[in-house]
């Protein structure tokens, strides 16, 4: 495993950020002194570069396998800058010691604020609206604003950071993949990831390929999560509120009862409608029935409702996308052929 980083580090000198030795990592935590999080991959420290710019060290003390997380953070994120995506400052390969240098971003994960139950009277529905929007725009650079197409595979709230504006930044790439952009199809290996965020086609072939769609699905859970809350829900696999949370959510809107949020504003109401409806195209069951990231974006960022999506839930063959509802026309083949002048048209109602 050192040898093989060794390896890539020497390869991507041009490209990859500062390097630091473990003795600089020291000095940066300040002794390892101010700690901000824990978790199965290591901890996260409080840390200060010289020129008292604030920053977050994540210390790996869980290397498994060949280092392929961490090669995955440098080689991805350590060479793409986008207002979305959490900048890497810097890493730490020191023999067997590993540590990822971040920029330091105040207010913790989106998570944070999903877990409380209480995030629209804390952050408001129009910044939650502005959130959802920056990591879409933050997946979508992922996906096509790269020379290579990123796909992250753990988009989920803990996964997003907010900067001192609240602004979001998608994080923690030890999952990603790297390939073309007419590549369509990546294989996958057994790894770490979420229950409640992961695609269908990751568990079971049956369901479709895998690729930058996986991403969209996560996405739309991100959303749903995003207006209820999921307060008491729980991520297990013997929970079934993960199944039939969206569910609910889709027999709400489809039957034209209110989602039991409490919302004062009309314009509220519209922008949690909106974020349900996006979040439930993305977590169509079949990878062909859900929209482009930059699709997803025009639903967010239009001035229409979307149309409601087919109903992911009813039947085990593919939604027939074809389908003409009362308000408008919705998709008429493949989700991303659409155009990115006409693409919201298709979308929402008139």
């Amino acid at each position: 495993m050192r040898e093989r980083i060794e390896q890539f580090l020497e390869d991507s000198k041009a490209l990859r950020p500062a390097r630091y030795s473990y003795a600089d990592i020291k000095k940066i935590t300040n002794g390892f002194r101010s700690k901000l999080g824990k978790g199965g991959y290591g901890t996260v420290f409080k840390g200060k570069l010289s020129n008292d710019i604030l920053v977050a060290v994540k210390v790996l003390n869980n290397i498994k396998g060949n280092g392929d997380e961490f090669i995955n953070e440098v080689s991805t994120i350590g060479k793409i800058h986008h207002v979305n995506v959490v900048r890497l400052v810097g890493y730490c390969a020191d023999g067997y010691r590993r540590a990822l240098v971040y920029e330091f971003l105040p207010n913790d994960s989106l998570n944070k604020f999903i877990s409380s139950g209480n995030q629209s009277h804390t952050l408001g529905w129009e910044k939650l609206h502005k959130i959802a929007l920056g990591i879409a725009k933050g997946i979508d650079y992922l996906h096509q604003g790269c020379n290579q197409r990123i796909l992250h595979f753990d988009i989920k709230p803990h996964n997003i950071l907010l900067d001192h504006n609240l602004s979001p930044k998608v994080a923690d790439f030890g999952l990603a993949k790297m390939c073309s952009k007419d590549q369509s199809v990546v294989t996958m290996t057994a790894a770490r990831r979420t229950i409640g965020y992961i695609a269908p086609e990751v568990f079971s072939r049956n369901f479709g390929k895998v690729s930058y769609k996986s991403d969209i699905y996560s996405f739309g859970m991100l959303l749903l999560d995003l207006v209820g809350g999921r307060k008491n829900f729980h991520a297990r696999a013997t929970d079934s509120s993960q199944v039939y949370f969206p569910e609910w959510m889709y027999n709400q809107l489809d039957k034209g009862e209110d989602i039991e949020i409490q919302i004062e504003r009309e314009e509220d109401t519209k922008i949690a409608k909106r974020l349900i409806i996006v979040g439930l195209w993305c977590i169509q069951w079949y990878p062909a029935d859900r929209p482009s990231m930059k699709v997803v974006i025009q639903m967010l960022d239009g001035e229409n409702m979307p149309v409601m999506p087919p109903n992911p839930f009813a039947a085990s063959e593919s939604a027939n996308i074809n389908t003409t509802a009362t308000s408008g026309s919705l998709f008429s083949g493949d989700l991303d052929s659409i155009s990115e002048t006409n693409g919201s048209n298709n979308l929402v109602s008139s």
